[in-house]
């Protein structure tokens, strides 16, 4: 089982790693409020994705995955969000010294962070084709929550861990006084990404 659970370990850590939506929108409401607004949603992201685990294991998520109408509406509802993402950080207003007007709440970071995740059926994808692999009829229930705890845990820690890198004191207070221009940079990327996923959908 230690094996296995080092294979689980090291896919998750390189699909938790893959810049994506999620990276931005951490980035984001760390340098908009901190630390703790970068944590919070990423702790949301990662709940979001032990969602969709534990749905895997079950064996939940594959009716997700098997109808065409159910992935696309999640496609769609996903895509769309990161497109109202993307408008509101380029028409996101400056105040004094460049900083944002609106810099956003605890609860703003998790429900993005939540919905990055929630809205992505490709995770369910993701899991599914990973735990196939490692999951057998003699797998025990005890088994499939360590893998799925797993896949969750490190989520968290890798977004725990850029919100810490990236709310240095040293130098965040000198990127808020930029933050107009980095929201509006991430607004570009989140257009960027829905439209992307809209091409793909469309596909």
């Amino acid at each position: 089982m230690f094996a296995t659970w080092l294979s689980v370990v090291t896919i998750c850590m390189l699909g938790a790693m893959t810049p994506g939506p999620t990276l931005a929108v951490v980035l984001r409401h760390t340098l908009a409020g901190g630390r703790s607004r970068g944590c919070v949603a990423g702790i949301a992201h990662s709940v979001g994705i032990g969602l969709y685990a534990f749905l895997a294991m079950s064996g939940l998520a594959v009716l997700i995955t098997a109808s065409p109408s159910v992935f696309q509406t999640f496609q769609w509802a996903g895509a769309l969000y990161l497109v109202w993402l993307g408008i509101k950080g380029l028409m996101a207003s400056p105040s004094q010294h460049n900083e944002l007007a609106d810099p956003g709440t605890s609860r703003s970071a998790a429900r993005d962070g939540f919905l990055i995740a929630f809205l992505n059926p490709k995770i369910a994808v993701f899991l599914i084709a990973l735990f196939s692999q490692v999951v057998g009829t003699d797998t025990t229930l005890l088994e499939k929550t360590i893998y799925a705890s797993t896949a969750w845990l490190i989520d968290m820690m890798w977004y725990l861990l850029v919100a810490w890198l990236f709310s240095s004191q040293r130098w965040l207070e000198s990127l808020r006084r930029k933050a107009i221009w980095f929201e509006r940079i991430f607004g570009l990327v989140l257009l960027a990404l829905a439209a992307r996923l809209i091409i793909e959908t469309l596909k």
